[in-house]
């Protein structure tokens, strides 16, 4: 259906490394692949009020979203999407 019904994640890491990727499993449930595609890490930093140091953290997070997807196209018989480098603003 393209809608993500689910969403988990595992992460062996510092707090604000685990509250962004609980937020983003929280935040794509219910969304399609577009708009888990328009997830950035600076909504994680915002929602989180992560400090400076810790927005390296939230990069993981939207990492571990495209790849997700592309794991989900390749399989499903789809090309994988060539995302540039995440940065951390």
């Amino acid at each position: 259906t393209g809608m993500i019904t689910d969403a988990k994640f595992k992460t062996f890491g510092c707090g604000s490394a685990i509250a962004s990727s609980s937020l983003a499993t929280e935040w794509l449930k219910g969304k399609s692949i577009d708009q888990a595609l328009a997830v950035d890490n600076m909504d994680f930093v915002e929602e989180l009020n992560l400090p400076p140091v810790k927005i390296h953290c939230s990069v993981l997070a939207e990492d571990a979203i495209k790849a997700a997807i592309n794991d989900y196209r390749v399989k499903n018989g789809k090309e994988a999407i060539q995302f540039e480098e995440s940065v951390v603003h």
